[in-house]
């Protein structure tokens, strides 16, 4: 079975209906799935001194990513041959690709900013990002969606699909058990930072190469894509994530912009670097121009995956 086909029949999928609401009243999603274990863990193990809080962190990494893997090995291997082992696997695949979730999510903040309503446009930036959205001037709400964007077109899209490619459903089910617990317990503050370590560094290692295809995907994709990988290559690595930069930084070239600088979260200001320095700050009709980029940038993915099939 060409794991790449599968992929990409997964993407389709993902991009025609999104994961449906009634879907998701019904039965949750996979990733709620995950983060489910992962808080009952972390509610159990995390106390005790650093040495404890990284090893019992390192073990809830190991038991949530066996739990995520097992079941994708198991369907994996009952799948039958051609065609509906294809389609059965890409329906599989289906809800671990975040394509359409992120677009309108996106969408949400990009319609009210169009409008004017930014009072809107903070509510509907709050739901993507961690910055206090009421300190927020359009340009800074512009800002945080363009740079969430940026980041999840590689978390939550490139990245699993990566991975599915390389290896199947225990590929893109591995990815996403790493990316969640990353998402909920490697931040660098006093209850996680030594328990969600160990899930910190693999999220790093295993984005380490989707992060970069993204980012040449957003510039190979743009009006200038000269310039879009001339200021990645120079700005990625000012980002304080090793990865997070190289999407953000082609995103702020390829609509000759600045992006990532300082912010707020709660009462704490975060004096990030600039990306793409000396460009003006976005504005609302930028938002519309990042998304039409991030559909070209999944796009070229998607033809990627079929060329990969077809060899």
């Amino acid at each position: 079975m060409s794991f790449a086909g599968l992929m990409a029949l997964a993407l389709a999928i993902d991009a025609a209906l999104g994961w449906p609401g009634r879907v998701y009243a019904r039965i949750g999603h996979p990733v709620t799935w995950i983060g489910t274990l992962v808080t009952a863990f972390e509610r159990r193990w995390n106390h005790g001194g650093t040495a404890r809080r990284r090893a019992m962190g390192a073990l809830c990494v190991l038991v949530v990513t066996g739990a995520a893997v097992a079941p994708a090995w198991a369907a994996q291997a009952l799948l039958p041959g051609g065609v509906w082992g294809m389609i059965l696997g890409a329906l599989l695949a289906w809800p671990l690709v975040a394509a359409r979730s992120l677009h309108d999510h996106v969408a949400a903040v990009a319609r009210p900013l169009a409008a004017r309503d930014l009072d809107a446009a903070r509510d509907a930036v709050a739901m993507i990002v961690g910055r206090d959205p009421a300190r927020l001037d359009a340009a800074g709400v512009t800002r945080a969606a363009l740079e969430s964007l940026s980041e999840n077109a590689s978390d939550g899209v490139i990245a699993p699909l990566f991975w599915g490619a390389l290896a199947g459903l225990p590929g893109i089910a591995v990815y996403k058990a790493l990316n969640t617990m990353d998402s909920m317990i490697g931040h660098r503050n006093d209850r996680y930072e030594d328990f969600g370590k160990v899930a910190a560094r693999l999220d790093d290692l295993v984005n380490l190469v989707p992060a970069r295809l993204t980012g040449l995907a957003i510039a190979l994709t743009c009006a200038r894509p000269g310039a879009a990988i001339a200021v990645m290559l120079r700005d990625a690595r000012k980002h304080r994530s090793p990865n997070a930069g190289w999407p953000e930084a082609a995103m702020a070239g390829a609509l000759a912009i600045r992006l990532s600088g300082p912010r707020i979260y709660g009462d704490r200001v975060a004096n990030e670097p600039w990306l793409n320095p000396g460009a003006p700050d976005p504005a609302p009709n930028d938002l519309s121009r990042g998304l039409a980029s991030y559909v070209r940038a999944v796009i070229l993915c998607g033809a990627g995956l079929c060329a990969l099939a077809l060899i």
